[in-house]
């Protein structure tokens, strides 16, 4: 087996963490990053242990902030020569609307708005790698999705999924654009559904606010845990058989279909330039 670079970002906890987990146990040198140094700490500590794996590290990457990725791409490529596997997981979801610290709604800003530059900022390092992967956790909260052209930012009318499902429905338009812009490079990209994962995403970081109702449901059987969520992420970064696919949609390690307005070609690319002039690319 060839060990892979994986820098993956929302690592410190849920499927971010699970997915540090088991790539380090399986031999991979995993990067995590997160938003909160002392979570990531304790977070690291707890990967360490359960892989059994001291090839795990941690870099501050802060998705609500353009400032705070810009400067963490610059640290990882004074570190580092290349990388094999982007796994974009870290989300948000807020019962009430919050901005990030460049005024956009969260969900768009962290979800979306924060990974396209990332991943842009990290092109080079992946192209630089034998087989580069862009993993891109989205969710079937896109088929509920459509992008509100007239109000992105969601101002008025806010609702937790109506700015859930745009994000998720923006990260497969990105997805499929920025696979075609790929052919013909070394580097891969698709999405993926997880299913229903009984993690910490919705709880208010502030209040704790979600708390309770993540305890309730975390024990119903349609839920999974973190490890079942982290699957398909993980076999999408690591198993042999997609390491020529792009541009595809997969939910238990399986392909499957996009409903037609994912698939709008239009859409995606005006969200492509929208995106990249919110920004600043």
């Amino acid at each position: 087996m060839n060990a892979k670079r994986i820098f993956i970002t929302g690592a410190n906890s849920g499927m971010g963490l699970a997915a540090t987990i088991e790539l380090a146990r399986r031999g991979h040198e995993v990067i995590m990053g997160c938003r909160n140094e002392e979570r990531g700490q304790q977070a690291l500590h707890q990967a360490r242990q359960e892989s059994g794996s001291d090839n795990i590290t941690l870099m501050k990457c802060d998705l609500g902030s353009l400032a705070t990725i810009r400067h963490f791409a610059e640290e990882y490529n004074k570190r580092y020569d290349y990388l094999d596997v982007l796994l974009n997981n870290a989300g948000v979801v807020n019962l009430k609307r919050k901005e990030t610290s460049d005024g956009f709604e969260m969900s768009i800003g962290v979800n979306h708005l924060g990974h396209f530059l990332l991943t842009h900022l990290m092109l080079d390092s992946l192209k630089q790698a034998k087989a580069g992967r862009i993993v891109v956790v989205s969710s079937g909260a896109y088929k509920l999705g459509k992008i509100h052209w007239e109000d992105p930012n969601l101002h008025s009318g806010y609702n937790v999924i109506k700015a859930y499902a745009q994000s998720k429905l923006a990260n497969i338009y990105f997805t499929r654009i920025l696979a075609q812009r790929l052919e013909g490079t070394s580097v891969t990209v698709n999405s993926l559904h997880p299913g229903a994962v009984a993690t910490s995403i919705g709880i208010d970081r502030e209040t704790g606010f979600g708390k309770r109702i993540l305890a309730s449901v975390a024990h119903m059987p349609f839920f999974q845990t973190p490890e079942q969520g982290a699957e398909t992420a993980i076999f999408l970064a690591d198993d042999a058989s997609v390491e020529s696919k792009s541009g595809a949609y997969y939910y238990r390690k399986q392909l499957h279909p996009l409903r037609s307005k994912a698939e709008d070609q239009q859409e995606a690319e005006r969200l492509w330039t929208w995106s990249e002039q919110q920004v600043g690319l």
